[in-house]
């Protein structure tokens, strides 16, 4: 069924394929910088960086980590907000044939130390406010150094005094006498300094892995990701079709940069074309409104939680969004009814268009289908894109099952991952050869195709939850909860909610058989915050003197879902 490629007929003039251009991720920057010097290519509060000033920017900073000794594959860990250093370092990471290593910078210690070993970065770079963070895991790792810059740096003078007599002066001065640290306009300072060298010699292939995200694993710590320059530049090519994103366009950057949709979707993909991008540091609706009535941007992405805050938000409803050309929604589940809602908004405010849903996952770097535009069909999440294929196949047997009925979601196409970093039995698990020789990715997610290539996701094989976007496995948490000493078993289950799409919810079992205390409760939930991501953290956490088990004995987690679901039906 998949040779009849049935999307086809809905593409109208999108070609059927891509052809992937032969460049590393440094090498596209600057080719759009000689075909576009001079215009725009991001915006930071205030602050413009035109495509000759990003690529001297990039080539500075390259210059700095190759005087520092830091070259091809080694990893440097990228533990940024949306901020123009996180842009800067990437690429020109990329331009020196090192690995970008790009984390949460919310992350707990316990996570950053596992993405350090797993890497072995040698550096990191990250924002003041989290140095002291960093400071401690170089006692413990590898780390040589750490390069701090300050949400400031990009800032207009005035606006440098202004944030430092509001946010600034809440985030403790990091110590210019730790030989750890190296400050960012130090750190360029050597590059600028470098000797002139040689002319740029390619380091490493568009094929090699050179970018490494973090998506939640089945076992207690996530799994590196590993991607090349083909996939990222595969996919702008793919996403430039299907949004029609052209030279002079704007998106505002919203998503974070350590995130595939991010990163992939709208940063490569607007440096490919010859767009520009807002970033937007930190996520408020109040925020986000304000920059889209200055910017008015021709595109605006988010997760499902973000365009519920701005339909809730009394201020939105006044935004003038005639300019408006396209508004995508991934990294979760977009109901039909928030869908119709957003919808609505936008053709009250003058858009002529509505909110394009996607699916995909950080294996593939984002989207690998979406919605055609104006062709929506409610709970699909759309076709494959140009480049990409998707087939549904009987998780048992690996057989291609027939239009409409459920099984595995794979997908193939040149955005697949090169595999998982050290985990060569994952990566076979997850990217197998077919009888088509081809190499198909298997996604772990429950759905079906309708006869002309809508694809219609219907759950996940393994326990995953999506917490405002973010992929939260209820193992990794119930492994966090069952270290500590007052907790003998604890099941982890996702729960719908208003807000967050979906929240958390904590079954535990004492040690002492008892049902626990409030004190008890926020000792233990306090425990969690030191160890998990905020929304790895439980929203709720009940006591129990027994939970329910499968037949072998297992916590049959499906049965509290029951049980929950049916209190609130109550």
């Amino acid at each position: 069924m998949t040779t009849s490629k049935p999307w086809l007929k809905l593409y109208g003039d999108m070609p059927e394929d891509i052809e992937v251009p032969d460049l590393t991720l440094y090498e596209m920057l600057a080719a759009s910088a000689g075909k576009w010097p001079a215009e725009p290519a991001l915006y930071y509060m205030g602050k413009r960086l035109t495509y000759a000033e990003l690529v001297t920017e990039v080539d500075t900073c390259a210059a700095a980590f190759a005087a520092h000794g830091i070259g091809a594959h080694d990893s440097v860990v990228i533990s940024l907000p949306n901020v123009p250093a996180a842009i800067i370092c990437f690429y020109a990471v990329n331009k020196i044939g090192a690995n970008a290593v790009m984390t949460h910078p919310l992350s707990s210690p316990v996570e950053l130390k596992h993405y350090i070993a797993l890497t072995e970065a040698r550096w990191a770079v990250t924002v003041d406010m989290f140095y002291p963070t960093f400071r401690d895991l170089a006692q413990e790792t590898g780390l040589e150094r750490v390069v701090i810059t300050r949400f400031s740096d990009y800032l207009s003078r005035p606006m440098q005094l202004g944030f430092a007599v509001t946010k600034g002066r809440k985030i403790p001065a990091v110590p210019d006498n730790d030989p750890l640290v190296i400050h960012w306009k130090d750190f360029l300072a050597t590059g600028a300094a470098a000797p002139a060298t040689t002319p740029y010699v390619r380091p490493i292939e568009p094929d090699d892995g050179c970018v490494i995200l973090f998506s939640g694993g089945t076992t207690n710590l996530p799994k590196g990701i590993v991607l090349s320059s083909a996939n990222f530049n595969a996919l702008a090519v793919s996403v430039g079709y299907i949004t029609g994103f052209t030279l002079g366009d704007s998106v505002l950057a919203i998503l974070p940069v350590f995130h595939g949709f991010g990163l992939g979707l709208f940063i490569n993909t607007a440096l490919y074309v010859g767009a520009h991008f807002v970033l937007v540091p930190e996520f408020s609706a109040d925020n986000y409104i304000k920059n889209v009535i200055k910017f008015q941007p021709a595109f605006i992405a988010g997760v499902p939680t973000l365009f519920q805050a701005l339909i809730n938000n009394p201020k939105w409803a006044k935004v003038n969004l005639a300019r408006l050309k396209g508004a995508y929604s991934g990294a979760d589940m977009l109901s039909a009814d928030l869908k119709g809602r957003v919808d609505a908004s936008f053709r009250a405010q003058g858009a002529t268009v509505e909110l394009t849903e996607g699916y995909g996952l950080t294996e593939s770097v984002t989207a690998c289908a979406a919605s055609p535009l104006g062709k929506y069909r409610e709970n699909s999440t759309g076709i494959p894109i140009p480049g990409m294929l998707a087939k549904i196949v009987d998780d048992d047997t690996g057989a291609e099952v027939p239009y409409g009925t459920n099984g595995e979601i794979c997908v193939a196409g040149p955005t697949l991952m090169t595999g998982y970093l050290k985990d060569p039995e994952a990566t076979a698990s997850t990217l197998r050869v077919h009888a088509d020789g081809r190499t198909w990715l298997h996604t772990g997610d429950i759905g079906h195709m309708d006869e002309d290539g809508y694809i219609y996701f219907m759950g996940r094989i393994k326990r995953l939850i999506k917490v405002s976007g973010v992929s939260v496995y209820p193992m990794q948490v119930e492994n966090v909860l069952e270290a500590h000493p007052l907790v003998n078993r604890a099941c982890v289950i996702g729960l719908p909610d208003d807000y967050q799409m979906s929240s958390l919810k904590a079954f535990v079992l004492l040690t002492d058989g008892s049902l626990g205390s409030d004190e008890v409760r926020d000792e233990l939930l306090a425990y969690c915050r030191k160890q998990l991501i905020k929304w790895a953290v439980p929203r709720q956490l009940e006591f129990r003197t027994s939970l329910p088990t499968t037949r072998v004995g297992k916590i049959a987690y499906t049965e509290l879902e029951r049980e929950e679901l049916a209190k609130r039906a109550g």
